[in-house]
């Protein structure tokens, strides 16, 4: 299954993009949002306003994609597809205002603020669809607890005690290890874009947005051609 990877694809890019271009606001991972918004107090350095902000409007998108999807869950197969197309249509918008109104020189201007929020909510829908509907892969944007087990699952591989459960551990680890490299990568190449395309970076996240739910939408046809 392709789609997990091409949301942590996606999620490294977008932070580290909105990271650059935002005056170090985290769009994906928001809670280092506490840290950079305790550093623009004591630094005095812009964008606290969008730091402040990050976590509610986070809190209330994804609450709002369970709510929504939960309705719609006993109605309709592809809600989990309808969420991703969402997800893209901010995309399109976070890049379109970043385009317009970027580059961002203060971080709290309501341009800067009103961007990073929309990012945010790309972010949180991401988050929220992925939780739901693949509860079972790593999540695409929470690198710290996915390396943190991938080093405990390889602390056990050298006291497993059948070949049955080193065997699951080696899966585990080998999944989650590709979905740590992937982000990597999409931060890789984030800052490679901002580096040499200013914010027209931001026109990346749309394409590899729309192309995973291509792939998802064809995975559901194949899945419902097989019943």
């Amino acid at each position: 299954m392709i789609v997990p990877f091409l949301l942590s694809l996606t999620a490294g890019y977008v932070d580290t993009a909105g990271f650059l271009a935002l005056q170090g606001l985290f769009t994906a991972h928001v809670t280092g949002n506490f840290v950079t918004f305790g550093a623009s107090l004591v630094l005095g350095t812009s964008g606290a306003v969008a730091k402040l902000l990050a976590l509610p409007i986070f809190c209330a998108v994804v609450m709002a994609v369970r709510l929504l999807s939960s309705a719609l869950t006993p109605r309709w197969r592809f809600v989990f597809e309808a969420m991703l197309g969402l997800k893209v249509l901010l995309l399109i918008v976070g890049a379109g205002l970043a385009i317009k109104f970027g580059p961002f020189q203060n971080g709290d201007s309501l341009q800067a603020v009103t961007t990073g929020m929309v990012l945010v909510a790309a972010m949180a829908i991401q988050n929220a669809a992925h939780r739901v509907y693949l509860g079972s892969v790593p999540p695409s944007t929470l690198m710290t607890g996915t390396t943190t087990q991938i080093m405990i699952d390889l602390a056990d591989m050298m006291y497993a005690r059948d070949k049955a459960s080193s065997d699951q551990i080696k899966a585990r680890v080998a999944m989650m290890s590709k979905n740590v490299i992937i982000f990597a990568l999409g931060c890789a190449a984030a800052a490679l874009s901002y580096a040499h395309y200013n914010v027209w970076c931001f026109l990346v996240p749309p394409v590899l947005g729309g192309f995973s739910l291509l792939v998802r939408l064809r995975e559901s046809t194949k899945k419902e051609a097989r019943i």
